[in-house]
């Protein structure tokens, strides 16, 4: 790890400038906001690292990542703060924490300024706007304005909160680790059977009784075929030349024909 790599608020502020631009701009199918996440760290990367390290982060912060773009700037800021007093022995620290944090802060980012602040601002500014006030419009645009200054704040946040983590949990970061990344899996596992809708329709019949496939698959466990879906991906994920474009494509095919054949339903 460099010396001297005391991170300032100008350099919070730049952050914040390249995350802005990056966070939409380079959005892909694949790993979403992993691009911009990478192009928005990746000056500090050169100031914390060198050479192996250097490309061991980067390849780490090229993963996959995903979140509200509002909030987002939270996770960036506690990264830096972690990676800049503890170099790269916290490398699976900012891992857990970039993998348990993007879900909840994308929930509460899109709740937030996704839903809340658009409805209630929005229909103020559109009934006053049906009404000829022009004043609607114009509290609409400063609304925004708000909302565009107000993420610049949220970086530091990330950031301070990071160091007094770093201050108060020093040599318990592996405890946090574990719970970063416990908490990403628990987001993970019960949005499997909230998103994923997939059942086995057949119904064996004998006489006057019957009984569905289902039903007994239920008993064993509810939302077996959905986590075994999800468990099947993960695994095709792991093999040799297959990229999620592949997947994609092959679970597209599959569900096609495994519908016809009625032995998967939604």
């Amino acid at each position: 790890m460099k010396t001297n790599t005391k991170l300032t608020k100008k350099d919070l502020f730049q952050a914040n400038w390249r995350w802005l631009w990056a966070s939409q701009l380079s959005w892909n199918y694949e790993k979403m906001m992993a691009p911009g996440y990478f192009y928005t760290v990746l000056p500090f990367l050169k100031r914390f690292y060198q050479d192996d390290e250097l490309v061991d982060m980067m390849k780490m912060h090229s993963q996959f990542f995903n979140t509200n773009a509002f909030t987002g700037p939270f996770i960036i800021g506690m990264d830096l703060a972690i990676e800049e007093h503890q170099g790269y022995k916290a490398k699976e620290t900012v891992a857990g924490i970039k993998t348990g944090l993007m879900g909840p802060l994308a929930g509460v980012g899109d709740t937030i300024f996704g839903v809340i602040i658009p409805t209630i601002c929005g229909s103020i500014g559109a009934y006053m706007g049906l009404k000829g006030n022009a004043l609607g419009a114009i509290i609409w645009l400063l609304v925004n304005i708000f909302i565009l200054f107000a993420r610049f704040a949220i970086l530091p946040m990330g950031y301070y909160q990071g160091e007094k983590l770093i201050n108060s949990a020093e040599g318990k970061l592996n405890a946090v680790t574990d719970s970063a990344i416990l908490l990403g899996v628990t987001v993970v596992g019960a949005l499997i059977p909230t998103v994923i809708k997939a059942d086995v329709p057949f119904v064996f019949s004998a006489g006057k009784v019957t009984l569905k496939l289902q039903t007994v698959l239920n008993q064993i466990m509810p939302s077996l075929i959905p986590v075994l879906l999800v468990a099947f991906v993960y695994w095709l994920l792991g093999r040799k030349k297959m990229t999620s474009t592949k997947v994609i494509l092959f679970v597209l095919v599959l569900g096609i024909v495994l519908s016809y054949f009625h032995i998967l339903g939604a």
